[in-house]
Parts: structure tokens; C-alpha cells; sequence
């Protein structure tokens, strides 16, 4: 086979190639010869800018409960119309779009007005996408780190209702309106969290009138996000476990007091819990604005093992007596003969007593959330 067809369509593209480039190169030193990034893209100042806002959210980063501080990953993309960019393609050899630099242009400068972090605007400047007919799209991505109260009060059953709220820092809704794209987020790309799922979320727009301009409205768009944590997590490494610790506590009134071991299984269990509770307490949210769910039931868990182990120290000493030591009371007399009698009676009774209490102290803590959420669905 010949070369020069193979070289001649080689010199074709590049040749083709070459031309491209040039008119992109014509058309960027034609578009930007006398542009001026500072000044708003309208032909007469009385004309507003409309902004198209849109958020896609691609990641919930992390929740902090002591510091209300929500982390995101998301793409925050804005559309606008700059009539100083406009260009016929005929002229430029069908050039119909470029990529240019974002700091070159005009920009509405959108910040996050409930920013928890020290830089309130969004300042990665990728390249936006121009069209001849002066239609930009930038969606520049960003890690948000906004405020939300988070209320510990159902921990780890519980919902949290956080927001973003975005809007134009220095520009009123008179000369740039800012408009949602859509009246939710989109989370199409959204990456499942393994301790949040997202119930809802959606999207408005606000008109605000501050007192320094009574006339003049401030426009804002807040995005709102339901979130509720799966809690299955702290089930199998807290509440599990604080729940069998209470069963085993009473399981010490079905230990025969003669075998000497009833009080080493309570001192046991007591210190079991000690230690587990110090390795979990990281995993509680450490704040005093209220007291979680999960930390009532470690409370009730301590409060009832505390408790066993007082009522064992009776049944042993009642097991121990005679009647040198202490005088039988008659009324205790006409059901029993014997001291050890007694103390084998309690503890089948404080078995019973112990573990019914278990069970309710458990529901009572947890089921009147949990029908909650299940109403809810």
C-alpha cells in the first residue's frame, strides 16, 4: 500500500485541526477585546440579570451533633444569558460553543448564607460553557459545610431538618433575579450515606425585605432536606448489648445464694457495663441541649444493675440470718420457718420482678418513638 493516502489524510486533520483552533483563538480575542468582568451583562442598566439556580447534591459528607455543622459535596449549577458574548457561527467557521475560563466573566456572586465555615462564597472557578447566543452554564463544585440545628432528642431514631440557603451577596432581586431550577435538588448522583437516607427534600424561592431598604427585595433560594439516620448501627453495638446486660442482671436471682457467686455475677455485670459504656460513649452525641434516647437507656441499664446489686446484698444477708441474730416478725412467720426460706422465696419473686422490668423499661424508652416512625412510614 501507497503512504500518501495515509499522509494526505493525516495533513487533512491536522490542517482541520489548525482552522478549528484559529477561530476558537479569533473568536476569544474578538469576545473579550473590550470586556469588562465588573459590570453586569445587560444592554441597559434598568434590565435585570435572571440567574437559574440548580442544586445537585452528590454527597452527605458528615454530620456533626455537637457543632450543628452539616457537611455536603455538591454542584451548584447557574445559568445566565451575557449579551456582551454573543457571536455569529458562520463567522467563526460553525463554532457554536467554548469553554472559557470562569474568572474571566461576569459571575452573580452567590454565597451559602447559613455557611458554618470561614468562606462564605463559592470560589472554585472551573470553565463555563458558552454559546453563541450568549447562554452560559457554570456549575462549579463545592464543599459546603452549613448550619443546622441538630436535635439529639430521638437519637438514634431520629430525623433531623437541615437547609441551604443560597442567595446573592451584594446584588438586590432589582438588578439580578435569582431563580430555582427546579423546586427540589437533584440527587440523580447522590451516593447513599451508610448512616443517613435523604426522606425528603425540596426547594423555593424567598423574597426578603431588609430595614435597611424597605423597597427593595433580597432574593434567596433555600433548599430543605429531611434526613433520617439508620439507626441499625447503634442497635447492634448499644442497645443490644446494654439490653443482654439487663437480662443477665437478672439472672442473678436464679443463682442459689449458696453458691457463694451471686454477688461476684453482680460486681461482674456492674463492671462489664462500666467498661463498655466508657468504649461507646464516643458514639453518643456530646451536647446538653437534651438528653438522646440512647442515653436515657444506658442511664436506665446503670440505674438497673446499681439496683440489683443493693437488693442481692439484702437476699444474701436475709439467706444468712437466724434466729440468735434476728427475731422472725410473725407475719413472715405464718409463710415461712426458716431465714434461707425467705431469702429462696425473694429471689424467685425478684426474677420475675427484675425481668418484667426489663422488658418495660425497654419499651418504654423506645416503642413510643418507633410507632412514630412507623406512622410516619
Amino acid at each position: 500500500m501507497e503512504p500518501w493516502p495515509l499522509l494526505l489524510l493525516l495533513g487533512l486533520c491536522s490542517a482541520g485541526l489548525v482552522l478549528g483552533s484559529e477561530h476558537e483563538t479569533r473568536l476569544v480575542a474578538k469576545l473579550f477585546e473590550d470586556y469588562n468582568s465588573v459590570v453586569r451583562p445587560v444592554e441597559d442598566h434598568r434590565q435585570v440579570v435572571e440567574v437559574t439556580v440548580g442544586l445537585q447534591l452528590i454527597q452527605l459528607i458528615n454530620v456533626d451533633e455537637v457543632n450543628q455543622i452539616v457537611t455536603t459535596n455538591v454542584r451548584l449549577k447557574q445559568q445566565w444569558v451575557d449579551y456582551n458574548l454573543k457571536w455569529n457561527p458562520e463567522d467563526y467557521g460553525g463554532v457554536k460553543k467554548i469553554h472559557i475560563p470562569s474568572e474571566k466573566i461576569w459571575r452573580p456572586d452567590l454565597v451559602l448564607y447559613n455557611n458554618a465555615d470561614g468562606d462564605f462564597a463559592i470560589v472554585k472557578f472551573t470553565k463555563v460553557l458558552l454559546d453563541y447566543t450568549g447562554h452560559i452554564t457554570w456549575t462549579p463544585p463545592a464543599i459546603f459545610k452549613s448550619y443546622c440545628e441538630i436535635i439529639v432528642t430521638h437519637f438514634p431514631f431520629d430525623e433531623q431538618n437541615c437547609s441551604m440557603k443560597l442567595g446573592t451577596w451584594t446584588y438586590d432581586g432589582s438588578v439580578v433575579a435569582i431563580n430555582p431550577e427546579s423546586d427540589q435538588p437533584d440527587l440523580s448522583n447522590f451516593m447513599e450515606s451508610g448512616e443517613w437516607v435523604i426522606k425528603e427534600s425540596r426547594g423555593w424561592k424567598h423574597w426578603v425585605f431588609y430595614a435597611c431598604c424597605p423597597s427593595t427585595p433580597y432574593l434567596d433560594i433555600t433548599y430543605h432536606f429531611v434526613m433520617q439516620r439508620l439507626p441499625l448501627y447503634f442497635i447492634v453495638n448499644v442497645i443490644i448489648p446494654c439490653l443482654l446486660f439487663s437480662f443477665l442482671t437478672g439472672l442473678v436471682f436464679y443463682l442459689p445464694t449458696d453458691s457463694g457467686e451471686k454477688m461476684t455475677l453482680s460486681i461482674s455485670v456492674l463492671l462489664s457495663l462500666t467498661v463498655f459504656l466508657l468504649v461507646i460513649v464516643e458514639l453518643i452525641p456530646s451536647t446538653s441541649s437534651a438528653v438522646p434516647l440512647i442515653g436515657k437507656y444506658m442511664l436506665f441499664t446503670m440505674v438497673f444493675v446499681i439496683a440489683s446489686i443493693i437488693i442481692t446484698v439484702i437476699v444474701i444477708n436475709t439467706h444468712h440470718r437466724s434466729p440468735s441474730t434476728h427475731v422472725m416478725p410473725d407475719w413472715v412467720r405464718k409463710a415461712a420457718e426458716e431465714w434461707k426460706y425467705v431469702a429462696m422465696v425473694m429471689d424467685h419473686i425478684l426474677l420475675g420482678v427484675f425481668m418484667l422490668v426489663c422488658i418495660i423499661g425497654t419499651l418504654a424508652v423506645f416503642a413510643g418513638r418507633l410507632i412514630e416512625l412507623n406512622q410516619q412510614g
